[in-house]
């Protein structure tokens, strides 16, 4: 049984329904059970297979990670595999301070012009590799990276003069991208004030992680709030894994499967490769998991030893097919319109999740619109 009804919170985007988007891992961590690394895995061949089974499915996006590990970087994949994808956009993560903004605006506007508008950029505020940064540096290092980024795509000139990248003049015809309805948008996910107040402020999506509903809702409710006082509404978006079958004894099997070789030694310095291992994010979903059923069930359906190896998102939604629909749904009520899944093997669960799910989705009717969910 499930919990009782949630208030639903304002969003931008009214109509119940959502953007539906699976998951490549360059990052090397697809696997058959947790804690085993296959390195055949982390191929581009590999990684673009997913990429196409995805938009043969009829996926709306699709999510490209960026860490410092084994596998593939994003934007020359992303750049890779474009000509090859007919209808599916692709969702990538940018690290802020890894190019010149200027720089970094010009390649997404020609990586937009490959994929003909379907561009989605996941904005990530995280540490560079090899450093540990001070937190406030990096939400103002990120701030006037979005700046620039909206200026060069918006304006006819770059003016910008900041703490972290000082003055820069600049014309922005070379950088102009093929969506001129404001670029592609903006995903942001995190956790602290600072962050939350980044997406707030310039983002036009707000990723979160698992949790409970209870503790969902009061993340919407507070980023909602902080970006009324900006004069703006933003939408809502949950990056989360699965284990969906046609009842809900299979999924918990399939999910004991995914855990039947797990070593904690191997699981532990899988998760602690990540940049994001030492986050905040990363620490309430340790916490969560604490407070989980001896089968790791912090709540109907929703799974927390995925969590045990691999960072970020750790938690999976474990059902019956109707089970999953009816939880997605009330996702829905509570005011979240983007959906990023995930599932191992990636390329097999994808398939579960298009035969019993997808079809029975309240999704745009079209996959993504200039890579815009429908206002």
């Amino acid at each position: 049984m499930l919990h009782s009804p949630i208030q639903s919170a304002s969003v931008r985007t009214p109509q119940r329904i959502c953007e539906v988007s699976w998951f490549s891992d360059l990052c090397g961590e697809d696997t058959e059970f947790l804690s085993v690394r296959d390195p055949t895995l982390s191929t581009f061949e590999h990684c673009r297979s997913i990429a196409l089974t995805a938009d043969r499915l009829g996926f709306n996006n699709l999510l490209l990670p960026t860490s410092y590990m084994v596998g593939q970087e994003v934007i020359p994949f992303a750049g890779g595999v474009a000509p090859d994808l007919q209808q599916i956009s692709l969702l990538t993560a940018i690290r802020c301070g890894e190019l010149h903004p200027p720089m970094l605006a010009r390649t997404l506007a020609s990586l937009d012009h490959m994929l003909k508008g379907r561009l989605t950029i996941n904005i990530i505020n995280s540490d560079l590799p090899g450093y540990r940064e001070e937190a406030d540096f990096r939400y103002q290092r990120c701030a006037e990276t979005i700046q620039i980024l909206k200026q060069a795509w918006t304006s006819d000139r770059i003016e910008h003069d900041g703490p972290v990248y000082g003055k820069i003049s600049l014309d922005t015809g070379p950088v102009k991208p093929f969506q001129q309805n404001g670029g592609p948008l903006l995903y942001f996910g995190g956790t602290s004030d600072g962050a939350r107040d980044v997406c707030a402020r310039y983002c036009d999506v707000f990723l979160m992680w698992p949790e409970t509903e209870e503790m969902l809702f009061a993340t919407i409710q507070d980023v909602s709030e902080r970006a009324a006082r900006y004069g703006r509404t933003i939408d809502f978006g949950l990056r989360i894994h699965l284990v969906v079958r046609e009842t809900e004894a299979e999924a918990r099997a399939w999910s004991n499967r995914l855990m039947s070789k797990f070593d904690p030694v191997r699981g532990a310095a899988l998760k602690n490769a990540s940049q994001s291992a030492w986050s905040l994010g990363v620490k309430r979903q340790n916490e969560l998991r604490l407070e989980a059923d001896m089968d790791g069930y912090v709540e109907p359906l929703l799974w927390t030893d995925i969590g045990k190896a691999r960072s970020g998102a750790g938690g999976a939604l474990v059902g019956s097919a109707d089970q999953i629909v009816e939880k997605i749904n009330r996702y829905m009520d509570m005011g979240i319109r983007a959906f990023i899944f995930s599932g191992y093997p990636l390329i097999e669960e994808a398939e579960y999740f298009a035969r019993l799910v997808l079809p029975r989705l309240p999704t745009a009717s079209m996959p993504v619109v200039q890579g815009r969910i429908p206002a």
